[in-house]
């Protein structure tokens, strides 16, 4: 009898987490989806509650947890800045303990474990574009201090389980990532221009636009996660995962508003602290250890995800 590996996914409800959850699914893997349904929502996993091999779970990753698991995705925290920055010393916690907890589970039954890391552990980079041997530069008293140092810390704990306790790791830095189930209030500047670009309002550029972003389609992104926690144990990571197409912030809002047909103007506001200019992975790495990069340019990612908005947004009225 074929044996299905039962996987973890913390942080299972949210944007990402959903769609991992999904493809595990599809590949025959008994999913235990965990979540306390801060950002998360019933709603993105509601469709798979038939599925005999999932299972759904209120859970905080601060409280440790116990269950017989072969596999750990740890998705949990908050990623965007209004959501992060709504309880900070939380966004910490949730980064900082949560990796301990999950950690400590993967060492006690022998899980292969991946931490969901991002790109910004490099800060406001002064390498360009950004390669995983780059240490960053990162404000670690800032407003968004809370995330940038907890996932960096979250990277330490997960190498020093490696080495002390020999615990089977992988360290993903993900890029922006964008597509249906985005939070409509995150604050990040997809949702936010589609959202303003729908209901005739003004598109807000901060600063004065040329600031660059990458953008990965979610199942681009879900794709590489998958080959990461799959790839050999010498494999750790971190690795780079994110689509090396840049775009500045003007650019987006005008594919935006012409996908949309919207009539919305663009109008500009002073830039936030500690934003950083520029975001591009170098995915070298990716491309030679797990045989991926992203397939999907940004005008085809973006029509399913003004389309689930436009949903979204009908619902509210």
């Amino acid at each position: 009898m074929h044996y299905a590996p039962r996987i973890l996914v913390t942080g299972g409800a949210g944007f990402i987490g959903s769609f991992l959850c999904e493809r595990l699914l599809d590949s025959g893997a008994e999913v235990l989806c965990v979540d306390n349904f801060f950002t998360g929502r019933r709603t993105n996993v509601a469709h798979l509650l038939d599925n005999p091999r999932f299972e759904i779970m209120r859970h905080d990753v601060t409280f440790p947890l116990f269950v017989e698991v072969d596999q750990i995705y740890n998705l949990a925290c908050p990623a965007s800045p209004i959501h992060y920055q709504f309880d900070p010393v939380q966004t910490t916690k949730t980064s900082v303990h949560g990796a301990i907890n999950m950690l400590g589970l993967a060492k006690r039954t022998r899980a292969k474990i991946l931490q969901a890391s991002t790109s910004e552990v490099y800060g406001d980079p002064e390498i360009h574009p950004q390669r995983e041997e780059y240490w960053g530069n990162v404000n670690p008293i800032g407003l968004r201090s809370c995330y940038d140092e907890g996932k960096r810390c979250a990277e330490t704990l997960f190498f020093d389980y490696h080495r002390q306790h020999n615990v089977k790791i992988k360290v993903a830095r993900i890029f922006n990532t964008y597509g249906p189930r985005m939070h409509p209030n995150d604050g990040r500047v997809v949702s936010n221009f589609i959202v303003q670009a729908l209901r005739g309002e003004d598109i807000t550029l901060y600063g004065d636009g040329q600031q660059t972003r990458s953008f990965c389609y979610v199942s681009d992104l879900v794709d590489g996660l998958i080959r990461l926690m799959n790839s050999d144990d010498d494999v750790t990571g971190p690795i780079n995962l994110g689509n090396p197409g840049e775009f500045t912030m003007r650019q987006l809002a005008e594919t935006v508003l012409e996908l949309t047909g919207s009539k919305s103007g663009i109008v500009h506001r002073p830039l936030p602290s500690d934003d950083p200019r520029q975001r591009q992975p170098d995915i070298s790495k990716a491309k030679s250890s797990l045989d991926w990069e992203p397939t999907i340019p940004l005008a085809e990612g973006l029509r399913p995800t003004i389309e689930y908005f436009r949903n979204e947004i009908s619902e509210l009225v």
